[in-house]
C-alpha cells in the first residue's frame, strides 16, 4: 500500500509553504460570490419555487463547501503525482464529455449536461479544462519530439474536444479551449508565420460555422443582434446594461435590483450586472483590480520557477481564467455579443465551481514555495 506521506504535503509543510496572498485572493473571490449570492437570488427562490428565500445560497454555499474541500486536496498532492492524477482525470472528463451526444440533457436547444445517478447536473467541460491545460503543457515540454511534432500532438488532443463541444453546440467554451491552445503554443517558441498560419485558419473555420452552418445559425443571429441597436433584438444584453446604468457609480442597494426578474439565469451569466445594479459600478471595478492583482501575484511566481511545465501550466491556467473573466464583463458591458459565459469564483453554478477550484487547487500547489528554486 503506497504511503500517503508519498502523495500528499503534510498540513505543517502545506501551511508553510503555500502562498498566502494567492490562498487569501482565492478565500475572497469565493466569500463574495456567496455574499452576491445570497443578496442576488433569496427572490428568486421566493417568486419561482415558492420556498424558503434562501434555496439558491445554500446551494451555492454546499457547491462552494466542496469545491474549497477539492482545491484543498489539489494543492496537497505532491507535484509528480498531480500531473499524472491530472492526466487519468483528463481521459475520465474526456469519457463524460462523449456521453453528452448520446445521454445529455438537453436545455434550451443544446446538449451540454449530464444526468447521471447520485450526481446532480453538470457541465463535463468544465472539468476538462483544468486538466486538458496540464496535459497541453506537458506534450508541449516533451523532450524527445521536436518542436512540430509536439503541435501535431496538441492538436490531437485538442479537435476531439472541440468536435464534441460543437456538436452540443457551445461556441463561447469552444473558443476559450481554443485561445488557451494558441496562448500556450505562441509561448512555447513557434514560428510567427506558423502562429498566425494556424490563427488565420481558427477564425476562418469559426466564421464558415457561423455563417454557412445551420446549427450555428443561434451565433449569427447574436453577432447580428449586437450590431443592431433595435432594443427588442437582444433583449437580455439590453436589459443587463440597463441595469449597469440604473445602479449607477454605488448601486440602488442591497435587495433593490430587479434584473433577476426580468431574465433567465442572470445570476450566472449576468452576476456582474446583477451587482453592479446594486452595489454599483465602483465595486465591478475593484473586483476587475482583484482579478488582475491575482494575475500579477502568479505572474511574479512564474517569473521565480525555472521548470518551464509549471510555466506553461500557471500560465494556462491564469490565461482562462482572466479571459473568462473579461469574456464576461465584456458581454456584461455589450462591448462583446453574449456568450453565456460565467465569471470565476462570483457567478452561482456548481459545474462552473468546481472547475474554478480544481484550477485554484493546482496554482496553490505549483506556487508553493518548495517549486521555486
Amino acid at each position: 500500500m503506497i504511503n500517503k506521506l508519498n502523495i500528499y504535503d503534510s498540513y505543517y509543510s502545506w501551511w508553510k509553504n503555500i502562498d498566502k496572498t494567492i490562498l487569501l485572493l482565492i478565500i475572497s473571490f469565493f466569500v463574495a460570490g456567496l455574499f452576491f449570492s445570497l443578496v442576488s437570488t433569496s427572490l428568486i427562490a421566493s417568486d419561482r419555487l415558492n420556498t424558503n428565500s434562501y434555496y439558491f445560497f445554500v446551494k451555492h454555499l454546499s457547491f462552494i463547501l466542496l469545491g474549497l474541500s477539492i482545491m484543498f486536496v489539489f494543492s496537497l498532492i505532491k507535484e509528480s503525482y498531480l500531473i499524472k492524477l491530472s492526466t487519468l482525470l483528463f481521459i475520465l472528463s474526456f469519457l463524460l464529455l462523449l456521453l453528452v451526444p448520446f445521454i445529455g440533457a438537453e436545455v434550451k436547444g443544446s446538449k451540454r449536461w449530464l444526468d447521471l445517478p447520485l450526481l446532480p447536473r453538470f457541465q463535463p467541460v468544465e472539468l476538462i479544462k483544468p486538466f486538458y491545460i496540464v496535459i497541453l503543457a506537458s506534450l508541449l515540454n516533451l523532450q524527445k519530439y521536436n518542436l512540430y511534432l509536439k503541435y501535431l500532438l496538441t492538436l490531437f488532443l485538442i479537435i476531439p474536444i472541440i468536435l464534441l463541444l460543437i456538436s452540443q453546440p457551445d461556441i463561447g467554451q469552444s473558443i476559450l479551449i481554443i485561445l488557451t491552445w494558441l496562448i500556450l503554443v505562441f509561448v512555447s517558441g513557434i514560428n510567427l508565420f506558423i502562429f498566425f498560419g494556424l490563427f488565420g485558419i481558427f477564425i476562418l473555420t469559426l466564421s464558415y460555422m457561423i455563417f454557412f452552418i445551420e446549427k450555428f445559425n443561434y451565433i449569427k443571429i447574436r453577432i447580428s443582434s449586437f450590431f443592431d441597436n433595435s432594443p427588442n433584438n437582444n433583449f437580455q444584453s439590453e436589459k443587463a446594461s440597463e441595469a449597469i446604468i440604473d445602479g449607477g457609480f454605488f448601486g440602488k442597494g442591497i435587495g433593490e435590483g430587479t434584473l433577476n426578474s426580468k431574465i433567465p439565469e442572470a445570476h450566472t451569466d449576468y452576476i456582474v450586472s446583477v451587482i453592479s445594479e446594486e452595489f454599483g459600478i465602483i465595486i465591478i471595478f475593484l473586483i476587475m483590480l482583484s482579478f488582475i492583482f491575482f494575475a500579477y501575484t502568479i505572474f511574479k511566481k512564474i517569473r521565480d520557477t525555472n521548470d518551464k511545465v509549471l510555466k506553461m501550466i500557471l500560465l494556462g491556467l491564469i490565461s482562462l481564467l482572466m479571459m473568462q473573466a473579461f469574456i464576461h464583463v465584456g458581454v456584461n458591458l455589450r462591448v462583446i455579443p453574449t456568450t453565456g459565459m460565467t465569471l470565476p469564483y462570483l457567478s452561482y453554478g456548481g459545474s462552473s465551481i468546481i472547475s474554478i477550484s480544481i484550477i485554484s487547487g493546482i496554482i496553490l500547489n505549483l506556487t508553493k514555495r518548495r517549486i521555486l528554486n
